[in-house]
């Protein structure tokens, strides 16, 4: 056994300095962990000067209202903002951390073509992208599914995908990950992109029937990806190999982890810059619940998980070092004209940048309002907020 372990392990080294050595049994050992291959993807990759720019668009709130004039000002408003951004930005990837739609303000005839005006800008800036989704995503008229989906259908260049089935809870089907290689030709990537469905919202008890009552969604990731989680990175640690000196990973869910409640009271400006407009609490008083501790656990022992990234709280904009589980968390910034705001909060978005595919190189984070603004800026590196 302890052989067979050590082959396993030295493997990838082979295969990648041997591309002849791919066999029928190593390629399809290599589809489970690459699935864009397949459905005809191109490969995410950092650029040629070693560097990989990440855009997080959070928020966006299309349709939340459809029957009056200002809901379209709304909308073409954040579609402004999107095609700004993605011309100044010139990102290699972007996300859209959920709360895409204002679902309770749609109708079912029309919500998902919202979708197809959100994926628009991305399509023709032609930037690879996916999406997590929130809980005004799930409502009577609109799920997480449906707009995965359209979403799907409507973007050439949409990484999103289905967990398999029984995996993620009531409307929660939005858990998946991404892989970001050195280059193209390499065997394993440097980095993994994890998404994760934080659910909320509604449902019809009985879905197809109008007259059903009306349910509330749990606001937390189940517990049922807990287990599913584990699997993929045993694979990955069994078939990349051990992900210590080769791999990093940034996670990306709606609404921010229970945990992260307790880090706020204790904000330092100057270690933790950036707007907390929503300092008394986090969200809207109906999420936060510790339900979420086993996926809690399971998430933060990721190996090199460089941050959790987390929309849904508008007027926070800060990270900080969580540090029983030693984890850095970011917010997003609101970039969508719907939504709650207040003067002030102005809309945009987070960056990354890495420096490097090396798995502990420093990573460049900032807020970019709409206009240019530049603030929060802070390197995540092992001495972050420490």
């Amino acid at each position: 056994m302890v052989i067979i372990g050590a082959l396993l392990v030295l493997l990838p080294s082979f295969i990648t300095a041997f591309p002849a050595l791919q066999s029928p049994v190593t390629s399809g050992v290599q589809a489970q962990l690459d699935p864009y291959t397949a459905l005809g993807k191109p490969r995410i990759t950092f650029k040629e000067d070693g560097t990989f720019k990440l855009t997080v668009f959070s928020d966006l709130h299309f349709g939340e209202n459809p029957e009056g004039p200002w809901g379209e000002v709304q909308d073409s408003n954040s579609t402004r903002l999107m095609k700004r951004v993605l011309r100044d930005e010139k990102p290699d990837y972007v996300v859209l951390n959920g709360d895409l739609l204002t679902g309770e303000n749609t109708h079912r005839e029309n919500s998902t073509r919202l979708i197809d005006r959100i994926v628009k800008p991305l399509n023709h800036a032609k930037v690879p992208f996916s999406s997590t989704h929130g809980n005004h995503d799930n409502d009577v008229n609109i799920t997480h599914i449906e707009e995965i989906l359209r979403e799907q259908k409507r973007a050439p260049l949409s990484y999103t995908r289905l967990a398999p089935k029984g995996v993620g809870g009531l409307q929660g089907e939005g858990n998946y990950w991404v892989p970001v290689y050195r280059s193209k030709y390499d065997w394993s990537p440097s980095l993994i992109l994890w998404f994760f469905d934080s659910r909320g919202g509604r449902t019809l008890a009985s879905p197809g029937n109008s007259s059903s009552s009306v349910v509330p969604i749990p606001d937390w990731v189940d517990n049922s990806v807990v287990p599913w989680l584990k699997n993929q990175l045993t694979l990955m640690e069994t078939i990349w190999g051990p992900s210590k000196h080769i791999r990093s990973a940034l996670a990306f869910m709606h609404i921010p982890p229970y945990a992260i409640k307790a880090l706020q009271s204790g904000l330092d400006s100057k270690k933790n810059p950036g707007q907390n407009g929503e300092s008394d609490h986090l969200g809207d008083g109906s999420v936060q619940n510790p339900q979420d501790e086993p996926f809690w656990n399971a998430l933060t022992k990721i190996p090199n998980l460089r941050a959790i990234v987390s929309g849904h709280d508008h007027g926070n904009e800060w990270c900080a070092r969580e540090p029983e589980k030693d984890v850095i968390f970011c917010f997003d910034k609101h970039s969508g004209y719907g939504g709650y705001s207040k003067d002030g909060w102005g809309h945009g978005v987070r960056n990354f940048v890495f420096r490097d595919a090396n798995p502990r190189s420093p990573i460049d984070t900032w807020i970019r309002l709409e206009e240019g603004e530049i603030r929060a800026k802070v390197v995540l590196d092992d001495n972050y907020g420490r």
